[in-house]
């Protein structure tokens, strides 16, 4: 007895140290992954949808304005600000094994046709939302 709770104790400590010791995945290896999946684009696609909205907000701005704001906004700064999320949920085990899926054909080819993916699955959803608040106004109407 004492020796199968020996050895339960040495298994646990094992694995538990292994569990707690997963090496942090490097910023550049993060960097890598980011840029083979386009989310390293994050900062240019960030900006590119907020520009109608800051125009809108001073819209008696002149375009040479936006033009030469644009060239001061560092939009590689948001993808350091998200290293320390992948680093925080993705170990370098992690970031590693994805990066290699990535680069087989079937990694590849989600990557080219997730974008397509997210579109029509953004469609769906907001089209089954919008049939979901009906239904609710219809109850609510109907206990009135």
């Amino acid at each position: 007895m004492k020796k199968i709770l020996s050895t339960l104790v040495l298994v646990s400590a094992v694995a538990l140290s292994s569990t707690a010791s997963a090496e942090q995945a490097s910023a550049e290896s993060i960097k890598s992954l980011m840029r083979q999946t386009g989310s390293g684009d994050i900062g240019v696609q960030m900006m590119d949808q907020m520009l109608p909205a800051l125009k809108k907000m001073v819209p008696d701005a002149p375009e040479k304005f936006w033009t030469d704001v644009m060239k001061e906004v560092n939009a590689n700064e948001i993808e350091d600000l998200v290293i320390p999320v992948y680093q925080k949920h993705l170990s370098a085990q992690d970031i590693e094994a994805i990066t290699a899926f990535y680069q087989t054909p079937a990694g590849k080819k989600l990557l080219k046709v997730q974008p397509e993916i997210m579109k029509e699955t953004f469609a769906i959803g907001q089209e089954w939302g919008q049939g979901v608040a009906r239904e609710i106004l219809s109850k609510y109407k109907n206990t009135q």
